[in-house]
Parts: structure tokens; sequence; C-alpha cells
């Protein structure tokens, strides 16, 4: 038999955008038929139509790739914004499930056998950690506010980057602000973290630029370089070399996404490997102590444990820390 980890479990049992495993019971609105089952097409857009209404944040939307009849419910995979999702619905149209199935017959790997992701990660005296995101990835975003306290509080004890993802999924407005974004990193570092912690809030950059005093004619100097060098504009606008035809590449960071296997936002990255890790400040901050050679007194500070939550807003949330755009 296949094995299935306990943790792949929990994340199959917490759902799509932040609670891993919903669980939704319709009562008149959705039902079906009353006393029969309803069609698989008639059940699977009334799902659909639940979905978009009622659980997505946004912007975004559940589009339907197929569906069919299996195991005694209607089985039906959405895209949203690029990464699907399989679902089940009942043949009455009154319950819907908005995870991945998992197969009774598979065994369960104990604990002890996994877990090894961050315990055997390369340590080093100044550990190096490279976060890669999306500028407008809610999940990009989320481990961004975690992160910012762990940089500031152990400062030049790590050598810290913001990367990107080498294609954007969330249009031209994120390829400009990871173009700004890698130019600030590049020429006004020292910036860096007052300007994300601006832009975190509520995604205005123009108003971020300002107040955290951006020189704006480097910035602007920079971009145009950068445009050039790595054919920002030319691939936004050339729709035939898009990843999968939907989003444009954006290639600044493009060997270190493929050198360490990066398929989504967020990607962390620790002294070279790619690691699991909470979100919170306190997680990511357990996960880069652990790259140490001999941890600084900072790493027994107590940081927050609540993970921030996905998308701009310093709200703290209540759901965990898995979910990514890719």
């Amino acid at each position: 038999m296949a094995n299935i980890k306990k943790t792949t479990i929990w994340q199959i049992a917490t759902g799509i955008l932040a609670v891993l495993l919903v669980v939704s019971i319709f009562t008149n609105g959705f039902g079906g038929a009353a006393g029969g089952s309803m069609s698989e097409g008639s059940a699977v857009d009334k799902a659909l139509t639940f979905i978009n209404e009622n659980m997505l944040q946004e912007g975004m939307t559940a589009e339907l790739k197929d569906s069919a009849d299996e195991s005694g419910l209607y089985k039906f995979k959405i895209d949203i914004s690029g990464q699907e999702y399989d679902s089940y619905v009942t043949k009455d149209g009154k319950m819907l499930f908005t995870a991945p199935g998992v197969d009774l017959d598979q065994e369960i790997e104990a604990p002890e056998a996994q877990g090894a992701a961050v315990a055997d990660v390369t340590k080093s005296d100044k550990p190096a950690v490279e976060v890669f995101v999306m500028s407008h990835c809610p999940y990009g975003t989320q481990i961004e506010k975690g992160m910012i306290p762990v940089v500031k509080l152990l400062g030049d004890k790590i050598d810290f980057n913001l990367r990107f993802v080498n294609y954007a999924m969330h249009g031209e407005k994120e390829v400009t602000e990871q173009t700004n974004q890698y130019c600030i990193a590049k020429e006004q570092n020292d910036k860096l973290i007052p300007y994300l912690e601006c832009f975190l809030g509520d995604g205005d950059s123009e108003k971020c630029l300002g107040e955290t005093g951006i020189d704006k004619a480097a910035l602007d100097s920079c971009f145009a370089q950068a445009d050039e060098e790595y054919s920002i504009t030319e691939n936004l606008e050339d729709e035939s070399s898009w990843l999968n035809g939907r989003f444009p590449k954006f290639m600044i960071y493009d060997e270190l996404n493929t050198k360490y296997g990066i398929r989504g936002s967020p990607g962390l990255v620790v002294n070279g490997q790619q690691v699991s890790s909470g979100r919170s400040p306190s997680a990511l901050l357990a996960t880069i102590c652990n790259a140490f050679n001999d941890a600084p007194a900072e790493c027994s500070e107590e940081l927050d444990s609540a993970n921030p939550s996905p998308g701009f807003g310093y709200e703290a949330s209540a759901g965990d820390s898995s979910g990514s755009c890719g």
C-alpha cells in the first residue's frame, strides 16, 4: 500500500484558501430535489456557484475543470488562480467537501518517520534566509508579515534576502511592484523592511514609497535597468511566452527558482535548502535559529505565535498557514 504522512492528512484536513477542510451543509438555497438525487451537472453547478459566492476572496474565481461520479459522490476538479483542487458534492446536493479525499486503504506513517526537513538543514555561523513570494499572493504577504519581526530581531546575524517567484499570477500590478521591491532591496536596502511593513498594511505602494523616503529617481533608474536586463515588460506583453498561457514570466530570480525547486508563493530557503515552516514569527524564528552553528541570545526571545492573516492587513489568523499561490 502507498504511504501517506499524518502531517499530510492534517494539511488535507485544513481546505482551500486558509482552512483546508471545509464541510458545508446546505439547506433550502442549495439543496437538491426533495427525497432524491440530482444530476451530476446540476449538483456540480450548484456547488461551484456556492464556492464562488461564499468561499473565495474578492477577485478570485473557481473554474470547473471536470467532474465524475465516484464512490457515491460527484467529484469535481476546480481551478483557482492556477491551482487545482478536488472537491466533492453529495448526490442530493446538500453537502460539499472542498478538500481531497483520503484513501482509507493507505497506510499512515508515524510522526517519527517524518519532519526531518528543518532538523537536517545545513547549519552555519550566519544563516542565509531567502523568502520567495509573489507580491500580491495572500500567502506570500502572510509569510512576509511573519518574517519581518524575525529579521528585525536577528538583524545582521542572518543574511536575509527577499526573492520573487519566476512567474506572476496577479497581473501587471504585481510585475511592477516586484520590480520596485527588487530595486529597493538592491539599492536602498536599509529601507526595504520599513517599506514592506507599510506596503503589507494595505498594498498602497505610492503612499509607502513616500512615507519611507525612497529615492524615486534612483528607483526609476534601477527599474529601467532591470526591465532591460530581465525583459520584464517584454515578457508581460508577450502573452505567447506566459506560463501555461496565463501568467507572465518574471525572470529576475529564475536561476534560483530552478536551483531550489520553487513552485509557488511562498517558498522558504535556509542555507540553500528549501524548508517547511509555520508562518508565525515564533515558528519562523525557531526554523531559522535551528540553522545556526551556535544560536545567538536573540533565539531565546519570545515572538508572536499567531499566524498573520493572508493578504494585506495585520490581523492575526485563526487558521493554519499552509496556503500557497502556484
